[in-house]
């Protein structure tokens, strides 16, 4: 019996991701802060599709909370078959008005927590012919993000580290695949203070459609749901970069 562990999963993407390997009757392990959430979640996939479904408390924004988790789950022993790494957030605003505390927090889940959960997970993925990584990244990781630069800048370390994954692990039998979702209805939104911009204002994907094109392709090194998403991606590699991160500010105001 073999486990995918989905950190972030109590909702949006996270939660999505469940639901759709639930329906793979694949065992899972969920991780998030709300307990709550994931218990009820846990219950409903057991109840309509038959699989295991552990849920596992952290706080990765706690310097030694992707530590504790990954022994956790070393400790038990759990055969890894895939490994999520969908925690994160964003936040509004200016780098020098937005608190400091809050930015290092998000380097810490967005960055160091992927990092570190993923280093000490890669032993137990490895012993598992095609098992697969994938690290939520987003549209924002391809140009520089004025209002939201530690975001930005977080997803972009996501995009490079999990393609040099990609390569590296290419003959290991585990594949890693970086998710690029555009807007999204989810609570990132919410939570980010961006319902009210522009890029949110001009329409989002569902959850459910991001997580479907990501698991259809998650042998693919990079994944960009949703035509628009891919074209702005591609008018973006094809500008000067001057252009784009004014463009991302605009979108952001």
């Amino acid at each position: 019996m073999s486990y995918v562990v989905i950190t972030g999963a109590s909702a949006g993407i996270g939660e999505r991701f469940a639901r759709a390997l639930a329906a793979e009757k694949q065992n899972l392990i969920l991780v998030a802060r709300r307990e709550e959430r994931l218990n009820t979640l846990a219950t409903e996939l057991k109840q309509q599709h038959g699989i295991e479904a552990i849920v596992l408390k952290a706080d990765l924004a706690n310097e030694a909370g992707a530590e504790a988790l990954a022994r956790q789950i070393n400790d038990v022993g759990w055969v890894l078959s895939g490994l999520i790494n969908n925690a994160g957030f964003g936040d509004r605003g200016a780098f020098a008005d937005l608190g400091l505390e809050r930015q290092l927090s998000m380097i810490q889940v967005n960055i160091t927590s992927l990092v570190s959960l993923t280093w000490q997970l890669l032993p137990s993925l490895r012993k598992q012919p095609g098992s697969f990584v994938i690290n939520v990244a987003s549209t924002a990781a391809f140009q520089a993000g004025p209002n939201m630069a530690i975001y930005y800048a977080t997803k972009a370390f996501v995009l490079s580290f999990s393609e040099a994954l990609h390569e590296e692990l290419r003959g290991a039998g585990v594949s890693v695949s970086t998710l690029c979702p555009g807007a999204t209805d989810s609570e990132f939104a919410t939570e980010a203070h961006m319902t009210n911009t522009k890029l949110f204002k001009a329409g989002t994907m569902t959850a459910e459609a991001v997580v479907k094109k990501s698991l259809a392709q998650r042998r693919k090194a990079i994944v960009i749901p949703g035509l628009r998403n891919l074209l702005m991606v591609w008018s973006g590699k094809l500008s000067p970069r001057a252009v784009t991160r004014r463009l991302a500010g605009w979108l952001q105001a």
